[in-house]
């Protein structure tokens, strides 16, 4: 069993910074590959980024390519989303999500992976 905890959101001007951690219960956590997906009102929940049970390997949704960084942490169980760069549209609640070890999986679909946080929101004002 994992559990992963958000942290990090806030009420930010377009144009700024926010970083995200989730931090992950259990002694396993570099077993699992990591991923982030936000959820904005009204719409349905959509991948942003995700990196290998290592950190060698990061995969990023189009529309945050190069404004979001992910990274991880496994000696602290950790894992974090900077964001630089933030626009209106960004604004959205944050899941990390947890995918115990396969070969290979879908990383952007939702039903692929095995825990989630409960979620941070992400406000960007205009």
């Amino acid at each position: 069993q994992v559990q992963l905890v958000e942290s990090g959101g806030g009420l930010v001007q377009a144009g700024g910074s926010l970083r995200l951690s989730c931090a992950a219960s259990g002694r396993t956590f570099s077993s699992y590959a990591m991923s982030w997906f936000r959820q904005a009102p009204g719409k349905e929940r959509e991948f942003v980024t995700s990196i290998s049970r290592d950190g060698s390997s990061t995969w990023y949704a189009d529309s945050v390519k190069g404004r979001f960084t992910i990274s991880r942490d496994n000696g602290k169980n950790t894992m974090y989303l900077q964001m630089n760069s933030l626009k209106p549209e960004d604004t959205a609640v944050y899941y990390c999500a947890a995918k115990f070890y396969v070969r290979s999986f879908s990383r952007s679909q939702m039903n692929e992976y095995d825990y989630w946080g409960q979620g941070t929101q992400v406000t960007v004002s205009s």
